[in-house]
């Protein structure tokens, strides 16, 4: 459990707590912003790689309430929402039962994506974790349930092991993060600039 950093603390900054990643060639950036609002997170990202902003609503605890993503329109393109038991559906009230169970989201592509469980997941070193999340690839739209498996290595460094989905690719890299769970860098994918 990330115990050396109080989220609320910097969340309550008027600009919240910013963090910023770059892709190893430094074309692109991806911007996070955790604020505390309304007696929960509200986190806030903007990956300009893919051309898309998202909004993630999590309560104290950091479980997530809902996701938004917008990527071409003023409206949202995507807009999932939980009920903190596991049961998803879509704003306009469809239910998605194929995402029930699922108590994480992920966004391929950010570099926020693994923190949600990595910073809610109360493991020691050694432990590891299999966790049914919901997986939002930002181009095409599509929402899996896929399991990922977390292993705390040490203190700040976790294992995280993915499954893309239909076509069956696994992803198996070490990171390591930083006292807010937030991965510093991302073996082929980016790394912190701040």
């Amino acid at each position: 459990m990330m115990t050396s950093y109080d989220p609320i603390s910097a969340a309550h900054e008027p600009e919240g707590h910013i963090a910023r990643w770059t892709t190893w060639d430094g074309e692109h950036t991806d911007t996070t912003t955790i604020r505390w609002e309304n007696e929960g997170f509200t986190i806030s990202g903007l990956l300009s790689r893919e051309h898309v902003e998202f909004v993630l609503r999590l309560s104290p605890t950091w479980q997530a309430r809902q996701f938004i993503l917008f990527r071409d329109l003023e409206e949202p393109d995507l807009w999932l929402a939980t009920d903190g038991s596991g049961r998803w559906g879509e704003m306009n009230g469809a239910h998605r039962a194929e995402l029930d169970g699922c108590y994480d989201i992920v966004l391929a592509g950010s570099a926020f994506a693994h923190s949600l469980p990595i910073h809610r997941l109360p493991m020691h070193e050694g432990h590891a974790a299999e966790v049914p999340v919901v997986q939002v690839h930002p181009e095409t739209l599509e929402v899996l349930a896929v399991t990922h498996r977390y292993t705390r290595i040490s203190s700040h460094r976790w294992r995280i092991e993915t499954e893309s989905g239909g076509d069956d690719v696994k992803v198996d890299v070490e990171v390591d993060v930083d006292d807010h769970g937030l991965v510093k860098d991302y073996p082929d994918g980016f790394r912190r600039v701040s």
